[in-house]
């Protein structure tokens, strides 16, 4: 599919993205999910957050969807690939899609401590795909708001 080919889905794969979510709040991690479409429409990786359990910032559910993407085709090269994220990529992750050469990625909440927006106003991931990289914000924002202010409200609680 290209880049701008309507007949993607992405409030259906953003729900997708928000169940891998789910399963990150159940184990109390931060509530990220991640879905990769390739470019005939089907999910070949879905990915949650396990940064807490893996100790490690490379547990974000993005870079963890990549890998099973990567596995599952046989390539590191994802092109023609959309990615759907339930929180705005940082910047080591948007970087990670650009360089799996990905045709769009898909965001529900904005993030305003490590957006690739608010970090590096998104220069680093232009130097390789300037112009070929679509991105669209708000899909489903209002429910990915409503799982990360549940998750921390809860974390707040707990510490009372």
């Amino acid at each position: 599919m290209q880049k701008n080919q309507q007949s993607l889905n992405h409030q259906l794969f953003m729900k997708k993205a928000l169940n891998q979510a789910q399963s990150a709040f159940r184990r109390d991690e931060v509530p990220v999910g991640a879905v990769i479409v390739d470019a005939k429409g089907l999910i070949i990786a879905r990915a949650y957050n396990l940064v807490e359990a893996s100790h490690s910032q490379t547990g974000h559910a993005e870079l963890r969807a990549i890998a099973k993407a990567g596995k599952k085709i046989g390539d590191w090269r994802l092109e023609g690939c959309w990615m759907y994220v339930t929180l705005e990529p940082c910047a080591m992750c948007m970087n990670a899609i650009v360089l799996a050469r990905f045709a769009g990625v898909v965001y529900g909440a904005e993030s305003p401590l490590f957006g690739y927006q608010k970090v590096d106003k998104g220069a680093a991931s232009w130097l390789y795909k300037k112009d070929t990289l679509a991105i669209i914000g708000g899909v489903c924002k209002k429910k990915s708001v409503e799982l990360l202010q549940n998750f921390f409200k809860q974390k707040r609680e707990r510490k009372e």
